[in-house]
């Protein structure tokens, strides 16, 4: 459910990177051609753009951007160009090099094994590492059995104050969607709250954070980003490193879900508040992202 459009004929490669060459050079720079350009072009189009732009002209496409850009408008342009996989990359090392720790930046990209492993602290890591890196079956088939069982096994793990125990681990790690989304409702119906409540009996605890947005974005994403972006427009100022990092890394995948959630949680358009929160070349790049 993307929400940003391609054009059903585009032009070739080259001659993309010949509009955006020559956007970027002389006296200014004309910030709509690559708008126009790059938000309307899919993954593996961007990444072709590039590939060519550096055989073409000698030098990687970022470095230009770089020169001529600057602000909200060219951290969007950044994050969006790139390969998805390399983009979360990058927001992986990102927050690898802060000297804090960003749990919805951490929940919301693939992060090295070796990475946590050498900078997280060892209960974070002992969560991320199998979170990202072991199988996870994505069918829908589930097993109410497993359901039950798994439902009681979290209850005890987290009466004893166990949020950190192997069997907890494995549960949200190895687990389907589908899978999980049973048990918390057998959790629900057994225990008379959602599992989440458990959890929230010490909120500013780093590591319950980790977990409860674990379960969150594997059950009910679109809940998720939709707190995300409005928290990061809510009040005086805005978020635009949150406000970026969703829209950018959503377009492709699940936006319009998303933007549905924001008008039922908040009785206004998606569009409505980015437009309030934002502007010039940044909002048009987010609003181009976003369908608008």
């Amino acid at each position: 459910m993307a929400t940003f459009a391609v054009p059903q004929q585009i032009p070739p490669v080259a001659e993309d990177c010949e509009r955006l060459r020559k956007a970027m050079q002389g006296w200014g720079t004309d910030e709509n051609a690559i708008i126009s350009i790059l938000t309307h072009r899919n993954a593996r189009q961007r990444c072709l753009i590039r590939q060519t732009y550096a055989e073409k002209y000698g030098e990687d496409f970022f470095k230009p951007l770089q020169d001529e850009l600057s602000g909200d408008f060219l951290r969007a342009v950044l994050l969006w160009t790139p390969h998805p996989a390399e983009r979360d990359a990058m927001l992986a090392n990102e927050v690898n090099h802060q000297d804090f720790l960003d749990i919805n930046l951490l929940i919301f990209k693939y992060i090295f094994k070796t990475q946590i492993q050498t900078k997280m602290p060892r209960k974070i890591s002992k969560l991320l590492v199998p979170l990202v890196s072991t199988y996870r079956y994505e069918g829908a088939e589930v097993d109410t059995t497993v359901a039950n069982s798994e439902a009681n096994i979290l209850q005890e793990k987290i009466s004893e104050k166990a949020y950190n125990h192997d069997e907890l681990i494995r549960i949200l790690t190895t687990r389907s969607k589908a899978q999980l989304n049973a048990t918390f409702k057998v959790y629900n119906d057994q225990f008379g709250h959602p599992l989440n409540k458990d959890l929230k009996k010490k909120p500013k605890d780093e590591y319950l954070g980790l977990v409860r947005a674990t379960i969150k974005c594997l059950t009910c994403p679109e809940k998720y980003y939709e707190k995300a972006l409005r928290l990061s427009m809510k009040g005086l100022g805005t978020t635009e490193e949150t406000l970026t990092r969703v829209v950018v890394t959503r377009a492709e995948v699940d936006m319009k879900s998303i933007m549905e959630q924001y008008q039922l949680k908040n009785s206004v358009p998606l569009v409505q508040d980015i437009k309030s929160d934002t502007s010039g070349d940044y909002l048009a790049t987010l609003l181009a992202l976003v369908g608008q």
